[in-house]
């Protein structure tokens, strides 16, 4: 008796173990869309409704054939920009090829903004060719600079900064924010301070940062949304901030700045996500006037 006892628990174990494996898989390979409105007393009411789709951390994965999946539901949401917030590239599995071809593509439903992640701030050779490749697909590679987005006779300031890695070899905050903040007080030195900034960043762990500098919205990745979530408690760990991170994914708000963190599409040292699919993050601004 005790020997069928063993057997039937030896089954279900590994029925147990095969559907967990079966949902794991399938979780990583479906995309979710998380959608935010964000209400702005700064925002012109010509941008009222304005749509932005965020990218975070593809790390050279595919969803779809040439991410031909990804792709259409970015172009069913019909963004007025595209937002890539780092690490489009995988340093431990890197295909410019595969992250070009998805830039290219993604450039061609709306206009692209891109700034830098970690990943790419470890590979010199293959960065400057996604680089190249990017401006000259038309995408607008942001390196601790700003551009004007234009509508309708109003315009709001966007603005992109690298990844600290570019700058410092160091991942923490204290040493990270005297450098960031400098770079990021010269870009916006000469914007009035009653003009709407978009901040695009790799970093959320320096919202406190951002929050000085007045920024009204910041698109942060980075997290990947902790890797592992648990219902009512959150990510399990975050890069730069340990385990049980105080930002890992969702809304932020400090002052007159909000962060929108994206939990990100890809993964890298972990080779999948728990109870964390991919996530695609629209965000529509709304103003106050």
């Amino acid at each position: 008796m005790k020997e069928i006892g063993k057997k039937i628990l030896i089954i279900v174990l590994l029925i147990g173990a095969i559907v967990l494996l079966s949902w794991i898989v399938w979780d990583n390979k479906r995309i979710v869309v998380t959608s935010f409105r964000v209400e702005d007393e700064q925002l012109p009411q010509e941008f009222d409704g304005y749509r932005i789709v965020q990218i975070s951390d593809l790390h050279n994965d595919e969803f779809g054939k040439d991410n031909e999946k990804l792709l259409a539901l970015i172009k069913e949401i019909k963004p007025d920009i595209i937002a890539i917030t780092g690490d489009l590239l995988d340093s431990r599995r890197t295909s410019v090829e595969k992250a070009l071809n998805f830039a290219t593509k993604a450039s061609q439903i709306a206009p692209c903004y891109y700034v830098t992640g970690n990943h790419e701030s470890r590979m010199d050779e293959e960065y400057e060719r996604l680089e190249v490749g990017m401006i000259e697909a038309g995408v607008n590679v942001l390196r601790n600079e700003k551009m004007a987005l234009d509508k309708d006779g109003s315009q709001i300031t966007i603005v992109g900064i690298d990844d600290p890695r570019f700058m410092i070899d160091t991942d923490k905050v204290e040493k990270m924010q005297p450098v960031l903040g400098e770079i990021l007080k010269g870009i916006l030195q000469d914007v009035p301070k009653e003009e709407f900034v978009l901040l695009l960043s790799h970093r959320p762990e320096l919202f406190e940062l951002y929050c000085k500098q007045a920024v009204d919205v910041v698109l942060a990745g980075h997290v990947h949304g902790g890797q592992v979530r648990i219902p009512y408690i959150g990510g399990i760990i975050g890069p730069g901030q340990g385990i049980l991170p105080d930002y890992d994914a969702g809304l932020y708000e400090a002052d007159d700045t909000k962060m929108i963190l994206s939990r990100g599409l890809g993964q890298s040292i972990i080779p999948f996500r728990v109870n964390n699919p991919p996530e695609l993050v629209v965000v529509e601004l709304q103003s106050k006037n």
